[in-house]
């Protein structure tokens, strides 16, 4: 295995944790500023959407620039974002600092899948991508339990400066183990990489990416909620509940990027099919702390197994102009968070409980479903032309 998936991964785990804790902080912070769950929220939300930003502007920015140096620059300003988090006197300043650590994941995600996939034989891509975004799923089972555990012990700012420090760490990876990869200028061009947005393919595998990816962070961007007011778990579970959802998310990456290597379609519709099965239990059995447990694990599984398979699909349909349509997918992943947080949020704001939020990933998941079906189907019926018109 490359080192520079080794690296890419570390940078993968302080970008990622950076992402998720604040799920399990939720109530804390709120607490401190005086706000309400929904505008809670938004420091999800605000997230999310900013990392859409950086997934396109900064890509299409650094399109011409030596990869390298470029992950390097958007580490740097990961850790700047968390430190004023850190620091923040109140809300608006902590969403300043999420949306500054917020612009560089997609374009970090975005082109460290293109660099990852570039680092292996073409059979491996989906595999190497799988490991890149293992350093996400290890955030989840090692970071985000430790990081919630520490947050309401010292304090939820304790927590964020515990991240400047791992993304200094993610900062000496990359650069002692990534490649120092040329500047694709004389193959490389924005107008180039825009033509991969005329497939349509690209496009609904877009959506697709908006959906299921929303569908599992609607059910979980308010888990805290559901697992003290409707499992029943006392506070100071949640973070080892959590080590239950990021077990999921390890086995379901590893196991989707293999399988999507074989079948990609055949995958993502198997996998996103299990997910509203699962969400759909899940708010149905939400109030037995035993199926919540199971469905913890199911939900991440099958959620986070997705997701080799979908930045495998859209580069694949991107042909030789990956990586902006690389990072599109990234921000479509944040835009589905950013979704499915306020979709959920409007949810309990109108009363509906705090299993509402599950429903409406349930609901997501089933329309990304059926739009994956409808994409699948074109590019069988696409495949079918293409062969008859050579045996013509």
């Amino acid at each position: 295995m490359p080192l520079g998936l080794i690296a890419l991964a570390i940078g993968a785990f302080g970008i990622g944790l950076t992402e998720f804790v604040i799920m399990g902080l939720l109530p804390e912070v709120a607490r401190e500023f005086a706000v309400s769950e929904a505008a809670a929220g938004w420091l999800i939300s605000g997230y999310a959407l900013s990392v859409v930003v950086g997934a396109l502007l900064l890509t299409a920015a650094t399109i011409r620039l030596p990869r390298k140096a470029v992950l390097l620059s958007l580490v740097v300003l990961f850790i700047l974002g968390n430190a004023l988090t850190a620091l923040a006197p109140d809300y608006a300043t902590a969403m300043a600092g999420r949306v500054l650590a917020a612009l560089c994941h997609g374009a970090f995600f975005g082109i460290g899948s293109v660099v990852a996939a570039g680092l292996v034989a073409t059979e491996k891509k989906a595999g190497a991508i799988a490991i890149m975004f293992t350093g996400l799923t290890a955030a989840n089972v090692l970071g985000v339990p430790f990081g919630t555990f520490l947050g309401q012990e010292l304090g939820w700012r304790s927590t964020f400066w515990a991240i400047s420090a791992i993304g200094l760490i993610a900062l000496a990876g990359v650069a002692a183990l990534v490649p120092a990869i040329p500047s694709p200028e004389e193959r490389v061009s924005l107008r180039r990489e825009l033509r991969a947005f005329r497939s349509t393919q690209v496009w609904l595998s877009l959506v697709v990416t908006v959906l299921a990816f929303g569908g599992m962070f609607g059910a979980f961007t308010y888990i805290a909620y559901t697992l003290t007011e409707v499992s029943g778990f006392a506070a100071g579970a949640v973070p080892w509940l959590l080590v239950v959802f990021g077990a999921g998310l390890v086995l379901g990456n590893g196991v989707g990027g293999r399988l999507a290597d074989r079948a990609i379609d055949r995958t993502l519709i198997v996998f996103t099919a299990a997910l509203v099965v699962v969400l759909a239990l899940f708010a149905l059995l939400a109030g037995s702390q035993i199926a919540t447990v199971v469905a913890l694990f199911l939900m991440g599984g099958f959620g986070f197994g997705t997701v080799p398979g979908l930045q495998s699909r859209i580069m694949a349909y991107a042909g030789q102009a990956p990586t902006l349509a690389s990072g599109a997918n990234i921000g479509a992943f944040n835009v589905g968070n950013a979704l499915g947080a306020w979709a959920g949020g409007v949810a309990i704001t109108a009363g509906l409980g705090y299993t509402a939020p599950i429903w409406v990933g349930a609901a997501m998941t089933a329309a990304a479903l059926a739009v994956l079906a409808v994409a699948a189907g074109m590019a069988r019926t696409r495949v079918a032309a293409d062969a008859v018109a050579v045996a013509a």
